[in-house]
């Protein structure tokens, strides 16, 4: 069985659909699950939903979050006793570790969601989705051993399966695992992650009646003189956007400054939170309810202002303190407040753009969180699955393409891999950079190397390496420490005929200082390779261990390199053994 799924292409999109709609139904039941945390912790009458701020138990809104807070972090100075390395996200296990995952830390991060959802957070349950989601794709992909960028597909097909479940939304959650998790939009992935999507969508519709997060019943038709209003809003928006990834780094640092213990941070956040929502109490919670809030009413420009600001703290505050979610929900909130804002302020100096507000809350909603997730296509999609309008969606692509392209080309960073950036980690998208540190020198280097003591004689080198052979030579002093190369051509130099019983190896050694070591990648080779210009270099044991373990030539390590990034660019075109058959037809 196991052989069957690893190998077999049809088989691994049947799981990938039926495993698809078990997230699809877990997704359903947290949703279920988190809306009775709100009903219970903050006295919601029946049908309302947190982020709409209506009945709202005023004393709950003061307490809750602070108490969420206290719960937050001590259960994380807990954990980090008890398992001190940080959580690795889809994005993270696809990019470094070829879609491994962790089913405890999923889990871990999955009641950290939960909780601070449940406490009133200015935060998503969208990170703890797609955590579980492609947790478990990732694990069924474990036991049965998938390759590498099998396995990674998978990883992106549970995230799909989550976010369509979530948003009730099959092509956004598709492309959510496209551009999120994948990075590409590969032939070999299309089936496998379109099919956990639909499934986990249908799922959900079949276990809850779900609520789209906003319905806008209006024709939308636009001449085109307004698409360079929503053209000027993706400006905008591009710059709002990265001032929102900006002030979580902001709180963060603000609230580490407190001469305070790190466990209680959260709880501050809290108070903080609570404080803004005594006030707005919109802020609390994701703001899918409030979505729709924004589009059933006559909202002011005031008002719009008001929230915008208050949500953008909240949120900032939220993440930056240690509550635990993700900016899905929340930057789909802040553009639709964004947008509306930017109506408003656009209807002051041509007020006919005041019938407009529906359609600049919803491209700016679709361009600020594409800026802020890194999704575009996503975005575009979630809107026309929202609306049914295509002429709604051609709008929002506008503001879309905009806002992410002066993102990308200014600051370079979605909101994930910001973060990723902030606690040190290199990655800036979930392109697979992984399988470099498994392709090791370690790996790649050869263990029959060629070694003499520095004492030889130049004769006894001559002996016994004769000229026209291909030979690689190093030198080691009598503790076997490396102590530099031969070059053939000094050994066999003719003015050296009258030394051959006064020169010796150590006299001919060059270049002790240029090795490789086990653990560094092969392009790390091939640069010092180029560098140095030698063909050659030896692996040592370690920077202070100067024992040779081996050695490795350019030439392998190129040829290598070159049917890696071979293998992989068959991966994404569904081929698994493109260039081979090329040659072999050849």
């Amino acid at each position: 069985m196991q052989s069957r799924l690893r190998s077999n292409e049809p088989v691994q999109i049947f799981v990938c659909g039926i495993v698809g709609a078990a997230i699809g139904a877990l997704v359903a039941g947290l949703r279920w699950v988190v809306d009775l945390l709100h009903l219970v912790g903050f006295n919601l009458s029946e049908g309302r939903t947190l982020s709409t701020g209506i009945g709202v138990d005023p004393l709950r809104i003061l307490i809750v979050p602070v108490i969420g807070g206290l719960v937050i972090g001590l259960s994380a100075i807990i954990m980090r006793r008890l398992r001190p390395k940080d959580i690795v996200d889809p994005i993270e296990a696809n990019a470094l570790h070829g879609g491994i995952m962790s089913m405890f830390d999923s889990l871990r991060l999955l009641i950290a969601t939960i909780t601070s959802n449940a406490a009133g957070a200015s935060v998503g349950m969208e990170a703890g989705y797609t955590q579980m989601g492609s947790s478990i794709l990732a694990k069924v992909g474990q036991y049965f051993r998938l390759r590498r960028n099998d396995q990674r597909i998978f990883v992106g097909a549970g995230a799909a399966a989550a976010i369509a479940a979530a948003f009730n939304a099959p092509f956004a959650g598709a492309f959510y695992g496209y551009e999120l998790i994948l990075g590409t939009y590969s032939v070999r992935a299309l089936a496998p992650v379109a099919a956990a999507a639909i499934a986990g969508t249908f799922a959900q519709r079949a276990l809850i009646d779900p609520e789209p997060i906003f319905s806008v019943e209006q024709f939308f038709h636009f001449n085109l003189r307004v698409y360079f209003v929503f053209a000027l809003l993706g400006i905008f928006a591009g710059a709002f956007s990265v001032l929102a990834m900006q002030s979580v780094t902001w709180a963060e640092r603000a609230l580490r400054r407190l001469p305070l213990p790190q466990w209680l941070r959260p709880a501050i956040g809290g108070i903080l939170l609570s404080a803004i929502a005594i006030i707005v109490p919109q802020v609390l919670g994701s703001g899918h309810g409030a979505i729709q809030l924004m589009f059933d009413r006559n909202v002011a420009l005031q008002t719009f202002l008001l929230l915008l600001i208050a949500k953008l703290v909240a949120s900032a505050v939220s993440l930056g303190s240690g509550f635990r979610g993700g900016m899905f929900s929340a930057s789909l909130f802040l553009g639709c407040l964004f947008g509306g804002s930017f109506a408003g302020v656009a209807a002051l100096v041509v007020p006919s753009l005041s019938d407009m507000q529906s359609a600049l809350m919803m491209v700016g909603m679709g361009a600020v969180a594409a800026a802020i997730i890194g999704g575009p296509l996503t975005m575009v999609f979630l809107v026309l699955e929202g609306t049914g309008s295509f002429a709604m969606m051609v709008a929002v692509m506008v503001g879309v393409v905009i806002s992410s392209t002066i993102v990308r080309l200014t600051f370079g960073y979605s909101f994930s891999t910001w973060r990723f950036h902030q606690r040190g980690i290199g990655i800036r998208s979930p392109h697979d950079i992984g399988w470099l540190a498994d392709l090791s020198v370690g790996r790649l280097m050869r263990t029959d190397a060629q070694v003499v003591p520095e004492n030889t004689p130049l004769k006894e080198l001559r002996e016994k390496f004769p000229p026209g052979t291909a030979w690689h030579v190093f030198v080691v002093s009598d503790k076997g420490i490396y102590t530099g190369a031969l070059d053939s051509a000094d050994v066999h130099d003719t003015q050296q005929n009258d030394k051959l019983e006064t020169l010796y190896a150590r006299d001919l050694a060059a270049d002790p200082d240029i090795f490789l070591l086990p653990y560094e990648n092969v392009r790390t080779a091939l640069g010092r390779f180029e560098d140095k210009e030698v063909e050659t270099l030896p692996v040592l044991a370690s920077s202070n261990d100067r024992s040779i373990v081996g050695y490795l030539s350019e030439q392998y390590a190129l040829r290598r390199y070159n049917q890696e990034l071979e293998r992989r660019r068959s991966a994404d075109l569904g081929e698994r053994d493109m260039f081979s058959l090329a040659d072999r037809k050849v």
